[in-house]
């Protein structure tokens, strides 16, 4: 489609690009679907905006690239290591826009570490947040592994302020650079976000089980963004992220049907237009 689409791009100065599928179990539901968009229409559409005389073009990324880390925290530099299709691409996307940087082109690469945070349109999909619900409508956050996975949190509110310091920085800060986006100390095992949603949920019971760790386990240096972007700073960290989802469930009175309908999980809404034969196999609207 995108074949038929570069006009769309003419007089913009810059391209944010962020509509792929997400998240991990999202693309492992069809990787060969994964790859199509994620992999080969980023960079079709890197392409089209350098064609189109675009400027600037920025690539929401992921620390999910580094996939399994285990010798200390991880920087721009470090050797990435992804484990999922999801993954895989955001690495491949990188790897073939890079070298279309000149002049006249410049990239930028964020790779922003888990969001939490509320929204009009919640994801429920990703780990605060999920937690956050399931202490809100059940009271309970029962674990099935350890929770000793290390995993780097963001605030939404924090990856768009990233955003706007990276669309205001002068070129030549932000020219082909990647960027983890967060804060080192927001790096948190998932038992530890656990345990602060469950401190923040009053009656909320916690345990844990003792199956093996996710092998994705990954601490991340943010320090690169912190002092080489103009005006970035985190200003949430988990438990300030933890309350507010609190404040918010209870302001709208959230049900146990809220949280779990498929309209705030990815692959839940994606399973249901397949099944349902809205979406064809190649994830394209049904006529």
């Amino acid at each position: 489609m995108l074949e038929h689409r570069g006009d769309d791009l003419q007089g913009m100065d810059a391209v944010v690009h962020m509509a792929e599928l997400s998240n991990d179990p999202t693309g492992q539901l069809a990787p060969h679907i994964t790859y199509e968009i994620n992999h080969k229409g980023s960079v079709r559409l890197a392409e089209l905006a350098k064609q189109a005389g675009v400027r600037r073009f920025v690539y929401m990324s992921s620390c999910s690239v580094y996939g399994v880390a285990t010798e200390g925290d991880v920087t721009e530099e470090s050797p990435i290591n992804p484990q999922t299709a999801y993954a895989e691409c955001k690495a491949l996307v990188e790897r073939d826009v890079k070298p279309m940087a000149d002049d006249d082109f410049s990239p930028t690469f964020m790779r922003n570490a888990t969001a939490f945070g509320a929204s009009p349109r919640m994801r429920f999909d990703i780990v605060l947040n999920n937690l956050a619900g399931l202490a809100w409508t059940t009271k309970e956050i029962k674990m099935t592994s350890d929770g000793t996975p290390w995993r780097p949190l963001v605030h939404a509110l924090d990856i768009a302020k990233a955003l706007i310091c990276v669309l205001e920085a002068p070129r030549d800060v932000v020219h082909n650079q990647i960027f983890n986006v967060g804060d080192t100390a927001n790096n948190y095992r998932v038992k530890e976000v656990a345990e602060i949603v469950a401190e923040t949920f009053p009656g909320c019971a916690l345990s844990f089980g003792s199956q093996g760790a996710d092998n994705r386990s990954y601490r991340v240096s943010f320090e690169k963004i912190n002092t080489q972007l103009p005006g970035f700073k985190c200003e949430w960290d988990a438990r300030r992220g933890a309350q507010q989802l609190y404040n918010v469930f209870k302001q709208i009175d959230m049900t146990k049907e809220d949280f779990e309908s498929r309209g705030f999980t990815r692959l839940k809404q994606l399973e249901y237009l397949i099944r349902t034969q809205q979406i064809d196999k190649d994830f394209f609207w049904s006529k």
